[in-house]
């Protein structure tokens, strides 16, 4: 008789003390690590991760590939708040010298920091991707390739553009990508994650104009507070008795990136631009009257302004007073550029919703011997149209953010236009600002809008963006958080969808995307750089070649796309005659 087999079961037993361990089935699976919030247990303990380094000018941004934020973000003058380099350099032999000694005294500084102190890791056994900006100069990407492998020795470094990282960022290989950093804004098409760098375009109107800017407008329309001298003046005396102008040394840098970081934002634009209202108002004697200055007032811009007045400090105080506002004439020119910022004052004043604010800064080295710390009163107004600056137009030299755009994609061939301004990306540590990415969007539809007619101010005799004009329902911000809906179904698709990376960190996050596929920019092995050495000894002759420091020639191994051909183009439609043969001319 056959018995039905039963269910089997598990063995009885003492179950083991240590538990059993499962056999992960690939490498791919991640596992956390137990002192960091991170999922690469391997970028601590193996050396399969790269290092990726964001080097800005002031904010260097520092971790390992394959993580979704940087490990650490710091200031490169972490004291001054101050720039490493600038686009400008010294026309002294001697005084260039003393500043590439200088900078690169700062570079190595940083670098061992990144090492040493942020990522603990042994340089000389981690490859490094190097994200570099388009328009860096090629001593500056010399002095880091000559810190990171003749002082730190790494394996190798890989220079990737970083308007292509943060595209790669989005999950995007085309697009045009507009960097708003520090020193400059710049706008850079890509097609098939190939950079089209002779279509680039720049514009200074950037942090640092933003910066000067807002130190302008706090030196001529806030208020200051000094410390009071003793307690018992602090009860007894007034505030309003108190209030003086603001003196300049108040005004650090630290200050002014402090209110620009935390109080700062971009509002949506007036009713009616500058220009328009500027063309259509008649002069007045009254400035309360109208709301612009009038056409016939040649007053200077907020660019011009935000440029002009720090080397002006001592006539700006003689033209204007913060308590009071004096609107008396002195002289002509000075009476016109003091109607033309007050009324501005004036008309931002009525038009913002923005509440004052008092700051705590360290007084002057005068004032110190009161008690406590002085006060800053910001007018609200300036927090809402102090970044004004950055979408002033009409200027050869200095366009707008949403100019810069415009004019990469007048360069670009006609049948990419439709597909990059479809996917726009905005990045930089300016666009961080609270309402940029909307504005940006609104001030691009506004510039391709149709002249006025009927305005009686002379304008162009052409229009500038009239062959954009069929692209403004196509017009799509890939990061924008307030996507406006059209009625191109391509916009729709696009706008918005980009993932929720903070923009200051979109071109680090590409480069550890690229790190973890193993893909990157140009590599360069320490041997190749080795073998490049101009200085190195003549095995025939034995003569030794002793470059000084300051006379460093960037060597070729470093990728610049300035030193390459540019592209021909296409090839002539008509058909050139070939030449006449030797026979033919005998005959």
């Amino acid at each position: 008789m056959s018995t039905v087999p039963g269910t089997p079961r598990a063995r009885t037993g003492i179950a083991p003390a240590t538990p059993t361990t499962t056999r992960v089935a690939g490498p791919h699976v991640l596992q956390a690590s137990p002192h960091y919030t991170t999922t690469r247990r391997h970028s601590l303990y193996g050396t399969e991760d790269r290092v990726v380094i964001d080097p800005g000018s002031r904010i260097w941004k520092v971790g390992f590939s394959g993580e979704g934020k940087p490990r650490d973000v710091f200031y490169a003058d972490a004291k001054n708040y101050g720039s490493l380099w600038s686009w400008s350099r010294a026309t002294d032999p001697a005084e260039r010298a003393e500043d590439d000694n200088m900078l690169a005294i700062n570079l190595e500084r940083c670098m061992r920091s990144v090492f040493h102190e942020s990522l603990l890791a042994e340089p000389k056994a981690r490859k490094v991707i190097l994200v570099e900006h388009p328009l860096m100069p090629l001593y500056i990407k010399d002095m880091l390739a000559r810190v990171l492998f003749s002082n730190l020795q790494v394996p190798s470094i890989s220079f990737a553009s970083s308007h292509l990282l943060s595209l790669l960022s989005v999950g995007r290989i085309t697009g045009l990508v507009l960097d708003c950093g520090h020193l400059e804004s710049t706008a850079l098409p890509i097609f098939a994650a190939r950079p089209l760098f002779p279509q680039l375009r720049t514009t200074p109107l950037a942090g640092s104009r933003f910066s000067s800017h807002i130190r302008a407008l706090l030196l001529l329309f806030g208020s200051y507070l000094p410390p009071p001298t003793s307690l018992s003046a602090a009860v007894n005396v007034p505030a309003a008795n108190r209030t003086t102008r603001v003196p300049q040394e108040a005004l650090t840098d630290a200050v002014i990136e402090d209110f620009k970081t935390r109080c700062c934002f971009v509002s949506d634009a007036l009713e009616s631009s500058l220009g328009d209202v500027r063309a259509s108002s008649p002069p007045s004697d009254d400035p309360s009257d109208h709301e612009p200055p009038p056409s016939s007032d040649p007053a200077m811009s907020e660019s011009e302004f935000s440029r002009g007045s720090l080397g002006q400090e001592s006539a700006a105080e003689s033209e204007f007073s913060v308590i009071s506002h004096s609107t008396h004439p002195t002289s002509g020119g000075e009476a016109r550029n003091e109607n033309h910022l007050q009324v501005l004052a004036n008309m931002y004043m009525r038009h913002s919703t923005a509440t004052d604010l008092h700051m705590r800064v360290v007084p002057p080295v005068s004032q110190q011997t009161g008690t406590g710390r002085g006060t800053l009163i910001i007018p609200g107004w300036i927090r809402e149209r102090a970044a004004e600056v950055l979408f002033e137009g009409g200027d050869v030299d200095e366009s707008s953010v949403a100019e810069v755009i415009l004019d990469a994609l007048l360069k670009v061939p006609l049948d990419l236009r439709k597909t990059l301004a479809s996917s726009i990306l905005i990045t930089g540590g300016t666009a961080m600002l609270p309402g940029f990415i909307p504005r940006l969007h609104a001030e691009l539809l506004r510039a391709t809008a149709p002249l006025n007619t009927s305005s009686t101010q002379s304008r162009p005799a052409y229009d500038r963006y009239a062959s954009l004009r069929p692209l403004v329902p196509h017009f799509a911000i890939l990061n924008n958080p307030a996507p406006i809906p059209s009625s191109s179904t391509r916009a729709n698709v696009n706008a918005g969808k980009a993932p929720a990376f903070t923009p200051a960190t979109m071109a680090w996050v590409g480069g550890s995307l690229a790190g973890a596929l193993k893909t990157g920019g140009v590599e360069v092995a320490r041997e190749k750089w080795d073998e490049s050495d101009p200085a190195q000894t003549d095995q025939d002759d034995d003569v030794v070649m002793i470059v000084p420091a300051s006379e460093h020639v960037p060597r070729n191994v470093i990728p610049d796309w300035t030193r390459g051909p540019l592209p021909m183009g296409a090839p002539p439609a008509v058909a050139l005659k070939p030449p006449p043969s030797p026979q033919a001319v005998g005959a």
